[in-house]
C-alpha cells in the first residue's frame, strides 16, 4: 500500500528522497549535544496528499498542546518542521521542488525494504535513495523555543537513487579488471 496515512498526528509519508541520512548509528550536530538518528525527508511538490497530511497533523499538534505546552494560546511565530526547499536551500538541486521536514529519534528507527525484510546494511539505506517514512508530529517549549517538530519512527525503502554528497560506489567509480591492465599498473 503506498498511499499517505495520517492519525491525528502521524503520517505515513508517500515516495520520499533521503537526504542527511543517518539512520544506523546516532549523531550529534555539536558536542554536548543528544545524539540522535536523523534524516531530512525531501517530499515532492506535486504529492498533494502528503503534504496535505503533513500540514493536518501539524495543526493536530498545535491543538493537542495548546494548553498543556503554550498556556491556552497557540503562538503566533510557532515554528514548523515543513519548509520549502526552494526557498531556504537554493543551493542545493535536489532540494528544488521538494518541501522537507527534518526528523529524529533518540532510538533507532526500524528500517525494512520493499517485502518488509529488515535492512541491517547501512550501505543499503542511504542520502539519495527513496523511501516512505512514518513521522509524528509533536510540540516542544524549551527555553523560549516554542514549535513544532518531527519525530522519526520508521523507514521502508522503496528505491535507490542517485546518491547525495559526492560520495560514489565501487561500482560507478571501477570496471571489473583484466590481466592486460594488471601488467601496465605493475
Amino acid at each position: 500500500m503506498t498511499t499517505t496515512k495520517t492519525n491525528n498526528t502521524k503520517v505515513i509519508t508517500g515516495k520520499v528522497r533521503l537526504s542527511y541520512a543517518r539512520l544506523f548509528e546516532p549523531y550529534a550536530m555539536e558536542e554536548g549535544q543528544k545524539e540522535k538518528y536523523s534524516v531530512s525527508l525531501l517530499i515532492p511538490k506535486s504529492d498533494k496528499k502528503t503534504i496535505k497530511a503533513i500540514k493536518e497533523a501539524i495543526e493536530a499538534a498545535k491543538e493537542n498542546a495548546k494548553n498543556e505546552k503554550f498556556g491556552g494560546k497557540i503562538p503566533a511565530n510557532l515554528r514548523t518542521p515543513l519548509r520549502d526547499g526552494d526557498e531556504e536551500r537554493p543551493e542545493k538541486e535536489e532540494y528544488q521542488g521538494h518541501y522537507f521536514i527534518n526528523a529524529s529519534s533518540v532510538s533507532r528507527p526500524q528500517v525494512v525494504d520493499r517485502t518488509m525484510a529488515p535492512i541491517t546494511e547501512p550501505d543499503d539505506l542511504y542520502s539519495g535513495c527513496y523511501a516512505r517514512a512514518s513521522i509524528n508530529f509533536y510540540a516542544y517549549n524549551v527555553s523560549g523555543n516554542r514549535g513544532i517538530a518531527a519525530g522519526l519512527n520508521n523507514i521502508q525503502k522503496w528505491a535507490d537513487g542517485e546518491r547525495l554528497g559526492g560520495k560514489s560506489s565501487a561500482f560507478e567509480d571501477f570496471d571489473e579488471l583484466e590481466e592486460e591492465m594488471e601488467d601496465l599498473l605493475g
